[in-house]
């Protein structure tokens, strides 16, 4: 395993504006320091709240962000709880409304699985596999992912939806140019490969949230949840990526952007990868499907578990489409470890989650119904079997799943 102390220094030293809050001892999160995220409608009423410290607002759709004055030395994780119950009186958000205000500091999230407690997994090359055939559908179906990026691959670069975006979501490989390919470069590529086996027919839709290094924040998701919404053509959205909350409750602003994909639109989750039964957002909101890992028949040993979870599926050495990228270190053992053709094996719920996006979106096309119909018949706990902790057991529904 790698050290996970080491682990989050490089990811605060490559982020220098996000910080760990640990509000609660022994359950960190990380944030973006001196930033609150607001509902637009609350906008005006949080800025005068907070108008000895802010430094600046940016209104964005339906989402503002306040930067406050590094020199206030404000305790956001604070000022967002006081905001959100209406707080008035002492502390940073005297003066604030009695009605709560819709506020959250704008968290960090993070692809799967290179994490805290995640496993000491990295991509490995691996040998080219079968494109996956499609078969007869009798409707269209979408599936957005939320992730790094979509590189050129052979089972997708002549399709039009990919041409449609491929300049615009391209993984940026080696953004800090050391020569290595960059921790998590390859992850969107990788499930998008994943959804493919399971649903060869299924157009995709890319938005990169996520750099090379797995990180992004909670605005970069809200964005993102904000063009679905607006475009209206996602069947089912994939989300490899999550954070820990610093209150673990769920964000209300990430919870509004789910809600407003609608009830047509399903959204799959990770169950993140730090071994444990602390909730795991966006996964474990009620809307949204959490994932996580099995290796075989049992619990991989890396995977979140708990009464949040909803479904499970194979995790472990899940091979899938990669990038091309040779790296410096040599060959050892007649094997290159870091020299990628377009094929990698990979660890991890984020490989799980898009194998469920994929069943949903495979049984939406085949049979011509809606995903929301789709996903109650592969999450269906009457017809499927189920794990404690886990949820319902969803397996390989055929020859292109991931074994």
């Amino acid at each position: 395993m790698f050290d996970q102390q080491a682990r989050v220094e490089r990811v605060l030293e490559r982020h220098p504006d996000a910080m760990v809050v640990e509000p609660v001892p022994g359950r960190p999160a990380l944030i973006r320091r001196d930033e609150i995220l607001v509902a637009g409608r609350d906008a005006a009423a949080a800025e005068t709240a907070v108008r000895r410290w802010c430094d600046a607002r940016h209104d964005e759709r339906a989402v503002a962000r306040l930067r406050l004055r590094p020199a206030a030395k404000v305790d956001v994780c604070e000022l967002a709880a006081r905001l959100t119950e209406g707080g008035v009186g002492g502390g940073p958000a005297a003066g604030a409304r009695r009605r709560g205000l819709t506020v959250s500091p704008n968290h960090l999230v993070h692809g799967q699985p290179l994490w805290w407690s995640g496993p000491a997994d990295r991509p490995r090359p691996a040998a080219p596999v079968p494109a996956p055939r499609a078969a007869a559908a009798r409707r269209d179906v979408t599936v957005a992912i939320l992730d790094t990026g979509l590189s050129p691959h052979p089972w997708y670069e002549d399709a039009d939806w990919f041409r449609e975006q491929a300049d615009e979501v391209r993984e940026v490989l080696d953004a800090d140019l050391d020569g290595d390919l960059d921790a998590q470069a390859g992850h969107g590529t990788f499930v998008a490969g994943v959804v493919l086996r399971h649903a060869p027919s299924a157009r995709l839709r890319a938005l990169r949230v996520l750099g090379g290094d797995g990180v992004g924040d909670e605005l970069g998701v809200i964005r993102a949840l904000e063009r679905l919404a607006e475009w209206g053509r996602a069947d089912v959205v994939n989300l490899s990526l999550g954070c820990h909350t610093y209150d673990d409750r769920p964000s209300p602003l990430l919870t509004r952007a789910v809600a407003a994909l609608g009830r047509r639109t399903v959204v799959v989750a990770c169950a993140g990868n730090t071994a444990g039964d602390r909730p795991f957002w966006p996964a474990a909101m009620k809307p949204v499907v959490g994932v996580a890992a099995l290796d075989g028949g049992e619990r991989a040993w890396f995977s979140n578990h708990g009464w949040w979870v909803d479904a499970c599926a194979e995790g472990t050495e899940v091979t899938s489409s990669f990038v091309h990228f040779d790296g410096p270190r040599p060959p050892a053992d007649g094997a290159d470890p870091d020299d990628f053709r377009g094929y990698a094996t990979w660890s991890g719920t984020s490989f799980a989650a898009p194998a469920v996006a994929g069943r949903i979106a495979g049984l939406a096309a085949a049979e011509g119904i809606g995903a929301a119909d789709a996903a109650d018949r592969v999450l269906d706990p009457e017809a499927n079997p189920s794990l404690p902790g886990l949820g319902v057991v969803v397996g390989s529904g055929g020859e292109h799943a991931d074994s």
